[in-house]
């Protein structure tokens, strides 16, 4: 019996958290953002990974609450603890751009959410990753050229041209120039004009 209590609760909490998230959603959407932020901050606090990142974007966009980068990480790092990917693509980024040093384990645990979330389908974790790999102090660029391409498959033209850029310059792959103009010519024709620019 104690069992069975405690499980109905478990579910209690997770569906009063879907519906607070779902009910933040359509605040947002109606312009309402405080109330919003309020629905997400009551969510995030019971430990739903959608609200917590939900309330990472308002604390990163200043919607219903002030602005506030390092109270947006938090919730994007509770949220990527959980697995939710786009949290790990912008939790990764914060470790990268707004906390630059050298500390290895930041580094570290921002590469491996940036992996994470590229696996999970983030176009913009792969593309970011791609670029990574290919301007690090020992750039690795196979890998690099494997990422931009989930990206170029995922529609990304500026990753298109980047693949471009690997073939017409033999990065990562060995030099062909008739590839590099076919991704130049699908970039360009997405409407990237480093990629027109490659092509003339």
């Amino acid at each position: 019996l104690e069992e069975a209590a405690f499980q109905l609760q478990q579910i209690f909490r997770i569906d009063i958290s879907i519906a607070l998230n779902i009910l933040g959603i359509e605040s947002m959407r109606a312009g309402h953002y405080r109330i919003a932020y309020t629905c997400f901050k009551l969510a995030a606090d019971r430990g739903y990974s959608k609200a917590q990142f939900n309330v990472g974007l308002c604390y990163e966009h200043g919607r219903g609450t002030e602005k506030d980068l390092e109270k947006a990480a938090f919730y994007y790092c509770h949220a990527a603890s959980s697995c939710h990917p786009m949290a790990q693509y912008r939790y990764a980024r914060y470790l990268l751009c707004h906390r630059p040093g050298n500390e290895w384990d930041r580094h570290q645990k921002a590469v491996t959410f940036l992996e994470q979330a590229a696996m999970a389908g983030i176009t913009e974790a792969q593309a970011y990753l791609g670029v990574f790999y290919m301007r690090g102090l020992h750039p690795k660029e196979k890998r690099g050229l494997k990422y931009l391409l989930l990206a170029a498959k995922n529609g990304d033209a500026q990753s298109r041209y980047h693949v471009g850029v690997c073939y017409e310059k033999g990065l990562g792959v060995q030099q062909n120039l008739a590839e590099a103009k076919r991704h130049y010519r699908e970039s360009a024709a997405a409407g990237n004009r480093n990629a027109q620019e490659r092509l003339r």
